[in-house]
């Protein structure tokens, strides 16, 4: 199968994922900046995970080009990872509905963990195809370590939501940071 219909449905679930988020965001009845304000936690939760789902979105859409042909593995890998992101619209509201108490921030940082572990399948995958070019091998290897440190992050941000949620917080926005620009060099790999 070529990667058009892989990348045209994950495309059509991330831009869904966004529209519920957004969908959640209730308007104070109380017309004045003080009400606003009372629902930082609400936007704040809303921006952490519009700005996750956009970097998945354009992390995916360069890995996808990595491949001429999809298989069974990358399909259930990508499948897999967008299960995972399906969950970040809940996990927002409850983390933006209890005002960023521990557990919902160790939850969010759960959902980030597993998120991060299905990008690091569904790179994998892909890698099975591009085994033989060194070039690509040495691609590889930095995106798997990008990968790693961002699922080392998560890990800890999950324990460090009981000790210190703010730190946490920071923790779970940092590979959000590193995977803000896609590996240079991942331009250089056409299908």
């Amino acid at each position: 199968m070529k990667t058009n219909r892989i990348e045209a449905f994950s495309d059509g679930v991330m831009a869904i994922l966004i529209t519920i988020m957004v969908l959640e965001l209730k308007a104070p009845h109380d017309p004045t900046p003080a009400s606003l304000a009372h629902m930082w936690p609400t936007f704040f939760a809303y921006v952490l995970s519009f700005i996750i789902i956009a970097i998945y979105w354009v992390n995916h859409h360069y890995l996808i080009h990595l491949v001429s042909r999809v298989d069974a593995v990358i399909l259930w890998a990508n499948m897999n990872q967008l299960f995972w992101i399906s969950l970040i619209p809940w996990v927002t509201v409850y983390l933006g509905d209890n005002h960023a108490l521990p557990f919902p921030v160790a939850l969010y940082a759960a959902v980030s963990t597993a998120g991060a572990f299905s990008f690091y399948l569904l790179r994998a995958s892909i890698a099975r195809h591009h085994h033989h070019e060194l070039e690509f091998k040495q691609l590889n290897r930095r995106m798997a370590r990008k990968n790693l440190i961002a699922l080392g992050i998560y890990i800890v941000a999950i324990a460090m939501a009981f000790i210190y949620t703010p730190l946490a917080l920071v923790m779970i926005a940092l590979p959000a940071a590193m995977y803000f620009l896609p590996e240079r060099s991942i331009g250089k790999f056409k299908r």
